[in-house]
Order: C-alpha cells, then sequence, then structure tokens
C-alpha cells in the first residue's frame, strides 16, 4: 500500500519535452516509476528515448511515445497520473486540459502560478473530484513503487513512516534523517496560499493506510492549515504524529519565502502552531533533527 501513487500508477508528463521534463522524466524512470507518455500537440506523433540505469529489467533504453493531450495519451496508454512541468503561464490550461481529460491525480510541480489561475482550477478539479498536488511543490514519492515530481529517489527506501510537507527542501531533509527507517509515501504538498492537497487529506490518507506506523507532518509559519490540522488529528487520527513548523527562529514581521507563509499578530507563528499541535497529543520538534529522533522513538 501507500497513498495517491503505488507500483500500479501509470504516469504522463506534461511539458516532458522541455529541459526541465527531459531531465526529470529521466530521473523518474530511473527510480522505477511507470512514465507511458508525454503530452506536447507540437510533438504528438513522436517518441523520446530515455536511457536507463544498468541492471534495469527494462533494458539499457525505453520509447515514451508524445501524446497530442492528455486525454489521447489517457485512451492509449491507461494513463492515471499527470505530472506538470509547464512554465506559469501556460501551467493552469495544461491543469484544466488534464481535469477535463479525467485523469484522476495532477501533480503540479511548477513553481510562480498566479494564485487567481490556481483558484480556478482548483474549483474545477473539486467540481470534477479530481485530486491535485501542488502547485509549486516537489511532488510525492512511495519508495520501491513510484516517484512523481522532483523528489531524489536515492535518499530512502521503503518504510513505515508517511511524510507531509509544506516544504521542500525539508521533505529531503526528513526523509534523510529517516533514511534507516524509510518510507510508505511522502508528500510535499506545496506552500502556496491555495494547494490542491492540504495536510489534512494526507493524514487522513495515512490514518487509512496499512503500512503506514508514523506520521510526520511539516508546516510552516503562516496561516492555520496547521491548527486545522491539528482539530483533525484530534478528532480522527489514531495514529502517533510528529510535527515540526518551520520558521521558529525567523524574526517577528519578515516575510517568509512561501507566499502562504504570512503571520499576522500572534495568528500563525510557530509557538502558536505548535502549541495547537501539542494540545491534539502531537510531539513537536523544535528543529528537523529533534523532529526525526521523535519520530525514531516511536519506531522502535
Amino acid at each position: 500500500m501507500a497513498i495517491f501513487i503505488d507500483s500500479s500508477s501509470r504516469v504522463v508528463v506534461q511539458g516532458m519535452t522541455g529541459s526541465e521534463g527531459t531531465k526529470h522524466t529521466t530521473r523518474m524512470l530511473a527510480s522505477g516509476t511507470q512514465i507511458v507518455g508525454g503530452v506536447n500537440p507540437r510533438k504528438a506523433g513522436t517518441s523520446v528515448s530515455f536511457d536507463l540505469p544498468d541492471g534495469d529489467s527494462r533494458g539499457s533504453s525505453v520509447d515514451v511515445p508524445v501524446f497530442g493531450s492528455v486525454a489521447e495519451a489517457m485512451a492509449a496508454t491507461g494513463a492515471d497520473v499527470s505530472v506538470i512541468f509547464v512554465p506559469p503561464a501556460h501551467t493552469k490550461g495544461a491543469v484544466v486540459e488534464a481535469i477535463e481529460a479525467g485523469i484522476p491525480l495532477v501533480v503540479i510541480i511548477t513553481e510562480g502560478v498566479p494564485v487567481a489561475d490556481t483558484a480556478e482550477f482548483f474549483t474545477l478539479a473539486q467540481a470534477k473530484g479530481v485530486r491535485l498536488i501542488g502547485p509549486n511543490c516537489p511532488g510525492i514519492i512511495s519508495p520501491g513503487k513510484s516517484n512523481v515530481g522532483i523528489i531524489p529517489a536515492n535518499i530512502t527506501g521503503p518504510g513505515r513512516v508517511g511524510l507531509v510537507s509544506k516544504s521542500g527542501t525539508l521533505t529531503y531533509q526528513m526523509m534523510y534523517e529517516l533514511r534507516d527507517h524509510g518510507f510508505s509515501t511522502a508528500i510535499g504538498i506545496g506552500g502556496d496560499p491555495i494547494i490542491g492537497t492540504t495536510h489534512i487529506d494526507a493524514l487522513e490518507a495515512f490514518e487509512a493506510d496499512p503500512e503506514t506506523e508514523v506520521i510526520v507532518m511539516i508546516g510552516e509559519i503562516g496561516g492555520d492549515a496547521e491548527e486545522r490540522a491539528a482539530d483533525y488529528i484530534k478528532e480522527h487520527v489514531t495514529k502517533p504524529v510528529v510535527g515540526y513548523v518551520a520558521g521558529f527562529t525567523a524574526p517577528e514581521g519578515k516575510t517568509m519565502g512561501h507566499a502562504g507563509a504570512i503571520v499576522s499578530g500572534s495568528s500563525g507563528t510557530a509557538a502558536a502552531k505548535k502549541v495547537a499541535l501539542e494540545a491534539a497529543g502531537v510531539k513537536v520538534g523544535t528543529t528537523p533533527s529533534e523532529t526525526a529522533q521523535l519520530a525514531r522513538e516511536l519506531l522502535g
């Protein structure tokens, strides 16, 4: 088991033939992901050859076909996940295309997507029953099964930890810190003001996943997402949860890098979020390493 993706996930890459799409498609394939197609209307009918690592059961390379649309790719390959490497100005069009095609999961890596665009395609996705992850996120990985996005696959292997994080960098650090235990799934949800999948969505999925024994939740200053997650944990999560809130050392009034990290008065501070999470029974670390140690103690 895993959440949202597994070894049977069939992935199409929107923007596969661009420089970022090509680079990360190569990396996703190397980690065992089933990449079944790319999408580029101008290059439909062609294919792209990607080298595979030595010893891969698929051979030394694989040819990935390019389709004119997500709908065509789904019809031809049975794709059920799309990952988007498209510049910000064209991201809304790419996401809307994927949603309209009815693909169940869309992972949006692109940074700098206008919030108004995100609001528009988020509303459409909800109406169509399509799950979005991102935008401005590193994606999702179930080590040994599938890797959709830009998360390095060689940090850790399969295990019992479920990780949900607003920060891409802290996703990687926590995976490294707990590499001796491994992960069922690690998901970077992104730090924009509007995101498709929230902490609560991931918590619900990890609670239902039999392979996940301990959940690590990484938030950051600004907004009230972590407080809402704390309320959800209190009511619905029986598995142990360890938390970390990035920004404990942020100077008052300082704007942080993520667009969602806006602090107003005492609301949204790391200290306030820590209090809310601890009231829900979450063990909260004040550094990533301390947080990993808390998780390690629970894992035994």
